[in-house]
């Protein structure tokens, strides 16, 4: 079978590569493995459209074979592609091409914005970064977009979300060719983990403040400061100096959210970060961000971050860092 990774002059070096690394640790698992399943051999090749060229060419291939079988072609982050609108109608033509022989198309991250353009996002769902989701919703109105989500999979097109998001996508590619067993062989000799995170474990709260609003914009400004308690909608309006149906419709439209939503967003904030650098217990911060009702609390923390405050403390807080630090001591010295 193989593996494309589509280039041009944008594209990320760590996806580029980390992709190609992936796919050869796949292919020499699967090799492994012939002696009691027989699996197909993995053959990688990169192509790049060339600016003002009239075609997308091969520039990079692990096999000597001269005829091409495509099954799968991944476009990596590219933030160069988020910068502009511009298109290379070359390299589009020929993905919207590929895809309606059979070809499967994947993107991460900004690359995700190239895929779009071809039209094969429209009327489905997609991921990109999290802080990419308001230009990309701006840009491609027909698209879903759920940063959520790492990787969203419609079976012929795939998506992926921050960056360093090639690993989930790689992975989940190298399931579907290969199966869960030498995915998770790939996974366990790369240390990175199996398929399954979320960016909404990484992503924070990134308020809209540019809407044109000064009397919401304050009243934002203002809220930032009181994380730790619940304001009702009436204490609000009289902070903005307006009354309560004008305040509520303002700043609906304004934020995109209701203020409850919105407050609730903010103390979450507040709560990550007490997990993060205290280490009060999840009762002591439920209470300080004025949750009266922890399990309520719990449910709230894990809607909005998809783990539980424990689960989000193990995997981010003072312990998992200083589990760390032997190791940044060894390379320092």
């Amino acid at each position: 079978m193989e593996v494309g990774i589509v280039l041009d002059a944008g594209t990320s070096a760590t996806g580029l590569h980390g992709l190609t690394e992936l796919f050869t640790y796949a292919g020499q698992m699967a090799a492994r493995r012939q002696g009691q399943v027989a699996l197909p051999s993995l053959r990688i090749t990169h192509w790049k459209s060339e600016p003002g060229g009239s075609c997308v060419t091969c520039t990079y291939d692990s096999s000597a074979e001269a005829h091409h079988d495509l099954v799968v072609l991944v476009l990596p982050g590219n933030l160069r592609a988020t910068q502009s609108r511009s298109r290379d109608e070359v390299l589009i033509a020929w993905l919207r091409g590929m895809h309606a022989r059979g070809v499967v198309i994947a993107a991460v991250c900004g690359g995700v914005f190239i895929l779009a353009r071809t039209g094969l996002l429209a009327g489905r769902q997609a991921t990109t970064h999290w802080a990419l989701h308001d230009q990309f919703s701006r840009e491609f109105p027909d698209v879903l977009v759920e940063t959520d989500h790492m990787v969203i999979d419609y079976g012929d097109v795939l998506t992926a979300g921050g960056v360093l998001a090639w690993a989930d996508l790689g992975l989940r590619l190298v399931e579907r060719l290969f199966g869960p067993g030498v995915m998770l062989d790939t996974a366990r000799y790369m240390n990175i983990d199996p398929p399954g995170r979320e960016q909404r474990f990484y992503s924070d709260f990134d308020p809209k403040l540019k809407h044109g609003d000064s009397a919401i914009a304050r009243a934002q400004e203002w809220l930032a400061g009181q994380r730790e308690r619940v304001i009702s909608v009436t204490e609000l309006a009289t902070h903005a100096c307006m009354e309560p149906r004008t305040f509520l419709r303002r700043f609906t439209k304004a934020t995109g959210m209701k203020p409850l939503e919105y407050q609730q967003r903010l103390r979450i904030s507040r709560a990550r970060e007490l997990l993060e650098f205290t280490r009060a217990s999840v009762n002591e911060i439920a209470a300080t961000i004025g949750y009266e009702d922890v399990d309520n609390f719990r449910r709230q923390f894990r809607r909005f971050t998809g783990l539980t405050p424990s689960g989000y403390r193990q995997r981010f807080g003072a312990e998992a860092r200083e589990s760390y630090a032997p190791l940044v001591t060894a390379a320092a010295s």
